[in-house]
């Protein structure tokens, strides 16, 4: 019995705090814009770009599809349609066109935002437990599991 009640408890109490954290959302109104577009400078600027040629166009493409949008997050900088992203894809392509390589506008872009703006963080030893981690809960969760069997086995 003091189980079953501990257990409702803490389900009012979960109940409680969503409602609490729905209730303490603002409501975004109808006309409200989510999105905030750049000025028209920057966005044709962008849009417009001119390569020398098609192979530079299609690898500034491809690093910007590598890169990650630090405002969004969740997006690569050719997905996204914030302002620092728009910025950051025309240095992409102002560093191809200027003929520097991958690396060099990889590095640009770690020094100024660290190695967030990676879609593959390297490994290294701050990421050490990025890498190992699903192996980690593997091996864990396959131990715990391994152990109730054979408990299970026992009785």
């Amino acid at each position: 019995m003091g189980k079953e009640v501990i257990c409702r408890v803490k389900l009012l109490l979960v109940v409680i705090s969503m409602y609490l954290l729905v209730a303490s959302v603002p409501a975004v109104a109808k006309t409200d814009q989510i999105f905030v577009a750049a000025d028209a400078e920057l966005v044709e600027s962008v849009e417009t770009f001119q390569f020398r040629s098609r192979a530079e166009q299609r690898r500034a493409i491809e690093l910007s599809r590598r890169l990650r949008c630090p405002q969004c997050q969740n997006q690569n900088l050719i997905e996204s349609n914030s302002p620092v992203a728009k910025d950051l894809r025309l240095k992409v392509y102002h560093m191809v066109n200027a003929g520097e390589s991958d690396d060099d506008v990889i590095e640009y872009m770690t020094s100024r935002f660290g190695d967030f703006v990676l879609y593959k963080p390297r490994l290294n030893p701050q990421t050490y437990l990025l890498w190992g981690g699903p192996f980690l809960l593997l091996g864990l969760f396959g131990s715990i599991i391994w152990v109730t069997i054979r408990r299970q086995k026992r009785n």
